[in-house]
């Protein structure tokens, strides 16, 4: 992605669509997290990558349209019939990855399935679902886990995509907020070979997540989630939100 950017500015273009770009960018990131899957869909067109872009659009289309709720109704219209086809391609794609995966855990066993993925660092979320058991000592089934899979690349490749593009909008409108963030990072990554930012740096950056979690306030990519009081509960100046009350989450947030 930045590799584009960077001949796109040698070109002189001015202007830049951003969340094409960095959608594209972090569905990549998840099929490489997920399934440890190179998909390359920002250098070329990936079937799968098609199909998840249209699913988001087409969730978002039915939702608008209320007689749409009707599953029956929906499955008989020219949209219903591209959900289902599209819904397919995904789970095609996820079955054959868990079946693959369990082939090989299978073969190779448990212990050397592990050190194989300890010296490679590949450890993904389907081999972490794969090994994964209940407090009876069940494993998730092909089903269980593909939902699981399903539910992090849709629930996360839209999400993370608008943050990312709203805080770096909100950075554009504040250059010196940016410079210090820019010369925050600098600072950790001096005298290092690798430019990479490893989980234990992100201590050393204080006032970049402060600017990331500034910017989620302000533009939470999921304002509509509801949450609904199962009981009541005393704020600390003593107001009481009533058992049974129900609002956003962007609303609750604001509220305290």
């Amino acid at each position: 992605m930045h590799s584009d950017w960077k001949r796109l500015c040698l070109e002189g273009s001015a202007r830049l669509e951003m969340f094409e770009n960095i959608s594209l960018m972090t569905l990549d990131s998840l099929q490489k997290c997920l399934f440890g899957f190179d998909s390359n869909c920002q250098e070329s067109p990936s079937e799968y990558i098609a199909a998840i872009l249209e699913l988001s659009s087409l969730i978002v289309k039915r939702s608008q349209k209320l007689l749409l709720f009707v599953d029956f109704f929906y499955y008989l219209t020219a949209d219903g019939r591209r959900f289902r086809k599209a819904c397919d391609l995904v789970h095609n794609f996820t079955d054959a990855v868990i079946r693959e995966r369990r082939r090989t855990l299978s073969s190779q066993g448990v212990d050397e399935f592990m050190k194989t993925k300890a010296k490679s660092k590949t450890l993904d979320f389907i081999d972490v679902l794969l090994m994964a058991k209940d407090e009876h000592g069940k494993e998730l089934s092909d089903e269980d886990i593909r939902a699981e899979a399903d539910t992090f690349m849709f629930g996360g490749h839209d999400t993370t995509a608008s943050a990312l593009s709203w805080i770096l909008y909100n950075l554009a409108r504040h250059p010196e907020y940016q410079e210090r963030c820019r010369q925050e990072v600098q600072e950790l990554l001096r005298d290092r070979e690798s430019e990479e930012i490893e989980w234990d740096d992100l201590a050393q950056l204080p006032f970049l997540t402060m600017c990331i979690k500034e910017s989620l306030r302000l533009h939470p990519p999921a304002p509509d989630l509801l949450r609904r009081c199962t009981q009541d509960i005393v704020l600390p100046d003593g107001k009481v939100i009533p058992k049974g009350a129900s609002e956003s989450w962007a609303e609750a947030v604001r509220s305290l």
